[in-house]
């Protein structure tokens, strides 16, 4: 574990050189040694380690998760890999697949630096691909777009119908997702306890009068995505936004983008943090556009395929 700290550190420490917003404790060896160790112990992790001349070079780390939407799976996550090369991921790699599909586990995810030519070189030539991005910047000082204001309960009927827009878009192509699909009733009930939240804050933007965007807010702490490395201190979280069909173009997503941005800077934040699907065109033009900087890949690939 003392060796996997020291590599994971200064894998993190020339991420954090590309990106200073990163949290700068996981440059310390024992801070970097304890989020291997947290990876170690998730239920049913398993794994693999290389050593050379009797030295640590790389280990590999892998956990599934239960949730149905990522089919047969295991995750490394942003602490779960860190090797001298690119040659040395492939044979971790090697060694630890054996056993994930021997256990029928066959979705593979492996969230990386997006900096780290090495390590994603590696997994490429491992038939990974990119499937989804994290991204950070600074947060915004000054008032939002005159157009934004925070939700109300009468915006609910709309609210839903955003996140069943935004549900059916992913579905589409080119992004294909297979995320657990929800009811209208379910979707009413969601945004009204979003509205009624301490934890978030939720926007919507008008085009004459009708509300077609929304966006939420809240600290990152309450994703359960970002974590570890990944997760920087002090970080607002852009978790959702979505437009109307036939209000795309007219500005109101970056309208809403730029509130929970804001909100953030009011709030005192050091940062803010989104993630999309690489696959989904107006998501990566979208945020990218907004000054989000790639942070972490989500590599992905599924065995037998």
């Amino acid at each position: 574990m003392e060796a996997a700290g020291r590599l994971l550190a200064a894998r993190h420490a020339e991420h954090r050189r590309h990106e200073p917003l990163l949290a700068a404790r996981f440059e310390d060896p024992a801070a970097a040694a304890e989020e291997v160790a947290a990876a170690w112990t998730t239920e049913s992790a398993s794994g693999a380690a290389a050593t050379r001349d009797g030295e640590l070079v790389g280990y590999l780390i892998g956990a599934p998760k239960a949730s149905p939407s990522w089919g047969a799976n295991v995750w490394v996550e942003s602490a779960g890999v860190a090797a001298a090369d690119g040659e040395t991921v492939r044979e971790l790699y090697a060694v630890a697949a054996d056993r994930w599909v021997g256990e029928g586990r066959v979705a593979h995810y492996a969230l990386v630096p997006s900096h780290d030519a090495r390590l994603i070189d590696g997994f490429f030539r491992l038939a990974f691909g990119l499937q989804h991005v994290h991204g950070v910047r600074e947060p915004l000082s000054g008032g939002a777009d005159a157009t934004v204001r925070r939700a109300r309960h009468d915006d609910v009927p709309v609210l839903a119908d955003l996140d069943l827009v935004l549900l059916d878009h992913q579905a589409r192509s080119p992004v294909y997702s297979s995320g657990v699909p929800f009811t209208r009733e379910e979707a009413l009930v969601d945004a009204e306890d979003s509205i009624d939240s301490t934890e978030y804050i939720v926007f919507v933007a008008e085009r004459e009068g009708r509300v077609v965007a929304s966006s939420v807010g809240c600290a990152l702490t309450v994703s359960s995505a970002h974590t570890g490395p990944a997760r920087p201190d002090d970080a607002g979280f852009l978790g959702f936004a979505a437009v109307l069909p036939e209000a795309r173009g007219s500005g109101a997503g970056r309208s809403v983008g730029d509130a929970v941005l804001a909100w953030a800077g009011d709030a005192g934040y050091h940062s803010v943090v989104t993630d999309w699907r690489s696959t989904n065109i107006q998501s990566s033009r979208a945020w990218t556009g907004l000054g989000f900087r790639p942070t972490f890949f989500r590599l992905h690939r599924l065995v037998g395929h």
